[in-house]
């Protein structure tokens, strides 16, 4: 079964779930190729796939358009230009969305989404993009587009109003900002693009009012950029989060695990640094209000050790610079839960090993390396297999040969998660200041101001430097920065703070990493204070630079060169 060629139309329509005569999209792609690629094998026994998936074609998409005007503000919108600021780009979108949730349905297909909720009961549903050219093999459009979820509660009319707002809101999607970003950069106008809608049941349970999988996350077959080289990229890696996957794809706190080596943790092993880098809150479905939160698990802890037997492996307790059992009374006086997934390797091999099988036949059957989402349950032992992908190749440059430099010149230096690659000649450096950056509070008005000067230097491939997680939707850690703010950048610094929360992320597995790997942007985190690594605060705040709207942003001008050598796990920034 070739994945290029492969049609999944028939599918669907043999199991009366598709909605239009149009294209169904990269989404609804993947998920009928994972279903016949694992049903009837033997892998078939120990992995479950959603009972239900819908799908509304690009033909009601098109449709629903044409109905509403919304052709006629799509002509007269210049929708190609890879120019546009972000403000016009938020412009458009605010004027798209707006006519898009105006816009009525066919009655039909009102008809046809009765059906739906008529047939998933009364589970919470996710309402998923699949665009034409989401997830294929050269673009993934990983997060560009929106998820909507609906908790399916209510009457018959409020649940299908929620749908079609869920609808309208994955489809308006289509022209937001980034997702327009990433199309120009690509060499693709957003008139080549049409969306489709997945309708699927969310995997989970129900715990009294609440609904979510024990475990969630996503998994790729292939590891193209690795803490240290005793990593096999074959082996694949793991990324985990407690609740709705939601904590796994985003620059959040989720718990990685490379498959070749579980047990290595690369953003360190003290108790204080496995605190600062797990996940404490987590999303979840409450059906009795009908929405969808965000908790903290020091608020939920008697809650989840009740519900979930086997909580011990993958929560513990922070305390007195220790960690303890997930049950312990230190959570009572003053300890931090969290989840930090310390024993899960060795209470769940078969979770692991079934992560490197399911890995393998999938990249086998793809012909090509795969990324797939999933959900977990640790006491039935069961998998169920969500969304599955080609993954984005990365390319490495062969080794590289380091130049020596003169201390006076050396900006950066980092020896964790390197990867081979050169970028010299760069005319400009910009700089977020992290003894400025959050004083103020100001952290998406520095984020816009990121965007702002993104766009002045388009073609430069600049050199990025800021405190913690690029792109983190928690400004707390890291600037908030979408990626059309960044998308013109060619080496992108995370800059580790000792005295803050500012820690660079460096599991791979994100949406972020993904984007990265297909524009061959150069990453490199720098840990202040480290051994071996070089933060020279001396440098940046004594040579001239360009201020810009907002204080915490610099820009600098010079000739600026990165070396990256992979296999010495060393990474240079320094002026030429």
């Amino acid at each position: 079964m070739d994945f290029d060629s492969y049609d999944p139309k028939p599918l669907y329509r043999k199991f009366e779930r598709l909605i239009g005569e149009g294209e169904v999209g990269g989404k609804a792609k993947g998920i009928a190729f994972s279903y016949e690629a694992i049903t009837g094998s033997e892998l078939g026994k120990h992995v479950v796939l959603p009972d239900i998936n819908y799908v509304l074609t690009t033909e009601i998409f098109d449709d629903f358009v044409a109905d509403n005007g919304i052709d006629r503000i799509l002509e007269n919108e210049v929708l190609c230009k890879p120019g546009d600021s972000d403000e016009t780009s938020q412009q458009v979108l605010e004027t798209l969305t707006q006519a898009f949730y105006n816009g009525i349905f066919r009655e039909s297909l009102l008809v046809d989404i009765e059906r739906i909720i008529r047939n998933m009961g009364d589970c919470p549903l996710a309402i998923r993009s699949s665009s034409l050219l989401e997830d294929s093999k050269m673009l993934s459009f990983a997060g560009k587009y929106y998820t909507c979820f609906s908790t399916n509660v209510g009457n018959k009319e409020s649940r299908i109003s929620k749908i079609t707002g869920c609808i309208k809101n994955v489809w308006a999607s289509l022209y937001n900002p980034a997702a327009r970003a990433y199309r120009a950069k690509h060499g693709f106008c957003d008139r080549d693009e049409a969306m489709g809608i997945v309708i699927e049941p969310v995997a989970g349970k129900r715990y009294n009012d609440l609904y979510y999988p024990e475990i969630a996350g996503i998994t790729f077959s292939k590891v193209y950029r690795r803490p240290s080289t005793r990593i096999r990229k074959e082996d694949g890696v793991t990324r985990l989060c407690f609740g709705m996957g939601t904590n796994s794809v985003d620059r959040l706190k989720a718990r990685l695990f490379y498959l070749s080596h579980p047990s290595l943790r690369p953003q360190g092993n003290l108790p204080i640094e496995v605190c600062q880098t797990s996940q404490t809150v987590f999303d979840y479905f409450d059906l009795s209000k009908g929405q969808f939160l965000t908790g903290d698990i020091a608020d939920f802890l008697p809650f989840i050790l009740k519900h979930h037997p086997l909580a011990a492996s993958f929560i513990e307790i922070f305390a007195e610079n220790s960690l303890h059992w997930a049950g312990s009374d230190k959570a009572r006086h003053g300890g931090k839960p969290i989840f930090s997934f310390s024993s899960f390797p060795q209470r769940h091999p078969y979770f692991f090993n079934l992560q490197k099988e399911l890995s393998s036949y999938l990249e086998d059957a793809m012909q090509i390396p795969v990324d797939f989402e999933f959900t977990y349950d640790t006491s039935e032992e069961k998998l169920c297999l969500l969304q599955l992908r080609p993954l984005a190749a990365f390319e490495e440059m062969a080794q590289v040969q380091l130049p020596d430099v003169e201390e006076s010149n050396l900006i950066l230096k980092g020896n964790r998660m390197v990867s081979n690659g050169i970028l010299e000649n760069v005319s400009h450096l910009v700089y977020i200041d992290p003894s400025i950056y959050g004083k103020d509070s100001k952290y998406y008005e520095i984020a816009r101001e990121v965007g702002r000067v993104n766009d002045t230097l388009q073609g430069s491939k600049y050199i990025l430097v800021g405190p913690g997680r690029w792109g983190s939707t928690n400004p707390l850690l890291g600037v908030p920065v979408k990626y059309n703010e960044i998308c013109h950048c060619g080496c992108l610094v995370e800059v580790g703070i000792s005295e803050s929360d500012f820690v660079p992320e460096l599991s791979y597995g994100t949406h972020f990493f993904l984007d990265l790997d297909v524009d061959g942007i150069l990453y490199l985190p720098v840990f202040d204070g480290e051994k071996g690594d070089v933060f020279n605060r001396e440098w940046l705040d004594k040579t001239p630079y360009e201020e810009c709207r907002h204080p915490a942003v610099r820009v600098y001008k010079g000739n600026f060169s990165v070396f990256l050598d992979g296999e010495k796990e060393i990474g240079l920034v320094f002026k030429s």
